[in-house]
């Protein structure tokens, strides 16, 4: 026996006019619980940031979520269809972000502020690079409601039938990742964050753990169909998280030398 999927991707209406999705609750979900933890963040011994600070950063971050990670998708994943339904943009609430999108949206924001505020940029994404996992957690919840992003034909114990996927059970993938990139990735961010490690590491930690980890998951999820598997084998997933993989690792070889460069001065 295999899991019918049944949700409805609405979780509640008022009256005739407003329709609140899941997935867009989703997301408000995320921002919040993502706003309480950087608060908690700031009361650490070692904190580099305020609650005032997180205040008005959050701005930034939401606008860098929301911008990056739609567009993201627009550019990155179905550009063709979006330059024949321009209006079909704003409709965010029928699913559609981008998450490497959304991810340049945050870095782009983050380093307006950290100029504005004349801060350490590198600090900065130390700071909320921890956060972000619990964003991915709640994003791939709302895929799953949804029923979309579903995995390959599979025939474990635990495999899905998704509406729109056929009358075939699949990998729920949203549910691996939000496990790996979600749960697993904030746990680990979590504990670097409760120590005063090497500015860069929490970063670089992001950057390479997510990307391994929506790298493993891409083998059990269907493709995008506008692109399949780009030279018969890698997905444009993969294929767009082999940058945050470098950049993962120039952050530790800088984290290091920074840290050099700290104790010579000491």
């Amino acid at each position: 026996m295999y899991y019918q999927h049944d949700f409805s991707p609405i979780a509640f209406s008022l009256g005739s006019y407003i329709t609140v999705h899941w997935y867009g609750l989703m997301y408000v979900i995320a921002f919040f619980c993502g706003w309480l933890l950087a608060r908690y963040f700031t009361t650490l011994p070692h904190a580099k940031f305020t609650k005032n600070d997180v205040e008005d950063l959050f701005t930034y971050v939401i606008l860098g979520v929301l911008l990056g990670g739609r567009f993201g998708y627009v550019l990155f994943y179905d550009i063709t269809y979006y330059l024949a339904n321009p209006l079909d943009i704003i409709k965010i609430w029928q699913g559609g972000m981008s998450f490497h999108g959304g991810f340049l949206g945050v870095l782009t924001a983050l380093f307006i502020w950290s100029k504005k505020h004349h801060c350490s940029y590198i600090e900065l994404t130390d700071f909320i690079a921890p956060c972000v996992p619990i964003g991915l957690f709640f994003g791939r919840i709302g895929n799953f409601i949804n029923g979309e992003l579903w995995g390959l034909e599979s025939n474990v114990s635990w495999a899905v039938l998704f509406p729109s996927g056929g009358n075939v059970p699949r990998h729920p993938s949203q549910l691996y990742e939000a496990g790996l990139e979600g749960l697993a990735l904030f746990l680990l961010l979590f504990i670097l964050a409760k120590k005063e490690v090497n500015k860069g590491i929490i970063s670089g930690t992001f950057c390479i753990g997510y990307a391994l980890a929506r790298s493993f998951v891409e083998f059990y999820r269907v493709p995008d169909p506008q692109y399949g598997y780009i030279f018969n084998f890698i997905t444009m997933g993969q294929i767009l998280c082999l940058p945050m993989i470098f950049v993962g690792i120039v952050l530790f070889y800088l984290a290091k030398k920074w840290q050099t460069q700290i104790e010579k001065k000491r």
